[in-house]
């Protein structure tokens, strides 16, 4: 497969980019090898600046649930373009987004629109702290809740794939107020609520975690934590960037049945454009300005582009038609990759939410973040490029998960599987 055009660019993105990228994994640290540079996509495919097609399963990162270029998204964000691309100013296309987001997550009784997922849970942890008026938080090993300062310790993903997973730069007194316990652990978060409960402002979690890979929470880890943290008044906030809409049309926390206080969405609510949210209880949001004293704001916030592309998702994604397609296509990829590495006696273990999904070369059950760690990186970097040199575009990092899209279709996922089982066979020897 030819790729010169992306090594050139790539050599020359790196005079200008630090590191050539504007986001780590981006620059295949992990896989080894140039990034490839894209020109065009269209449906489940991209193609990049040698000509080369792939059926993609990184979808930004999980933001094109519907594929990319969707035609009614790419209708709604022309016909508001027309109008203005930035007022810093209300605007109906917000409401209509909050409803339909409220639809979806009732736990979200007012809303913020912001531009990431980062900014999103960084202004909910801040919220936890003024609501509480106190200062540590617990986090989990693994999970990446974006790059703000008290939420970047152990935090999985990128971060772990670059050897760095406690970054440069934050501040040592930040660092100890955010406690970090083992995901699916719940006898550690109680012994440290009963032991610091009265200090500590919110235990902030992906309920499914993608960000060391996928994994399922362990019955009754979710609901514990509920239970766990109302008598103290401890803030739970769900980071569903990654696990909203993924699995059906209100998140992790509806499929588990956990009322969380606060939610964090990105990625699907926003159609591909940058987009955010944070929301949940009437009286802990009012505490954000205007209203109350804790500041948050945006110049982009609410943009009218985004706004308009994620109404545009969103309202498709009422139609339960649309799930049942994503669970088959999901349920036929995950059953595909599993026979084909059992036909070459390749241990792996593939953990699934609905539409995302994380393939791990390991022997034994991935359940929290050590056990990830134990995963055959030699084998996923191998794996990575064998499927690349077969026009499959896989995340390049075993901690990462990957996606199926409304795009995708049975072709598609045979193809897929034909690929991966071409891969294994090749580690045989």
């Amino acid at each position: 497969m030819k790729q010169l055009k992306s090594s050139d660019l790539f050599q020359e993105a790196q005079k200008y980019l630090v590191g050539g990228v504007n986001s780590p994994v981006r620059a295949f640290k992990s896989v080894g090898g140039d990034p490839i540079f894209i020109k065009r996509a269209k449906g489940s495919r991209l193609t990049d600046c040698d000509g080369n097609r792939f059926i993609d399963y990184v979808m930004s990162w999980g933001a094109l649930i519907l594929g990319h270029a969707d035609p009614a998204v790419t209708e709604a964000i022309c016909k508001v373009a027309t109008l203005g691309t930035s007022f810093g100013a209300p605007t109906q296309q917000e409401i209509t987004l909050a409803k339909l987001v409220q639809l979806a997550f009732p736990t979200m009784e007012r809303v913020r629109f912001v531009n990431s997922g980062t900014e999103a849970t960084m202004s909910a942890i801040r919220l936890a702290r003024g609501y509480t008026s106190r200062n540590k938080i617990i986090k989990f090993e693994g999970c990446y809740h974006g790059h703000g300062d008290s939420l970047l310790v152990k935090a999985g993903s990128g971060a772990t794939t670059l050897g760095i997973p406690d970054s440069a730069g934050i501040p040592p007194d930040l660092a100890r107020d955010t406690i970090v316990l083992p995901f699916n652990d719940l006898a550690a978060v109680r012994k440290t609520v009963e032991q610091e409960g009265n200090q500590i402002a919110c235990v902030i979690v992906e309920p499914v975690p993608g960000n060391m890979g996928t994994i399922l929470p362990f019955d009754g880890f979710l609901p514990g934590l509920r239970e766990l943290t109302r008598p103290f008044g401890i803030v739970l906030i769900f980071d569903e960037v990654m696990s909203g809409f993924r699995a059906l049309y209100g998140g992790a926390q509806t499929h588990y049945g956990v009322r969380p206080d606060l939610t964090c969405l990105g990625k699907v609510i926003g159609g591909g454009l940058p987009v955010g949210a944070y929301g949940g209880r009437r009286e802990i949001m009012e505490t954000v300005a205007p209203l109350g004293p804790v500041y948050q704001a945006g110049t982009l916030s609410g943009n009218p582009l985004a706004m308009a592309a994620g109404i545009c998702t969103l309202t498709q994604l009422q139609d339960p038609k649309n799930y049942e397609q994503l669970e088959a296509r999901s349920a036929l990829l995950e059953k595909g990759l599993s026979d084909a590495a059992q036909v070459a006696r390749i241990p792996i273990q593939i953990n699934r939410f609905g539409s995302q999904m994380t393939l791990f070369f390991n022997e034994s059950k991935v359940v929290d973040y050590q056990t990830a760690l134990q995963s055959d990186k030699n084998r996923f970097k191998n794996f990575f490029h064998s499927l690349l040199e077969q026009r499959i575009y896989f995340p390049p990092s075993p901690f990462e998960a990957f996606f199926v899209s409304m795009a995708h279709t049975k072709a598609d996922i045979q193809k897929t599987i034909a690929a991966a089982a071409a891969a294994f066979k090749k580690m045989q020897g």
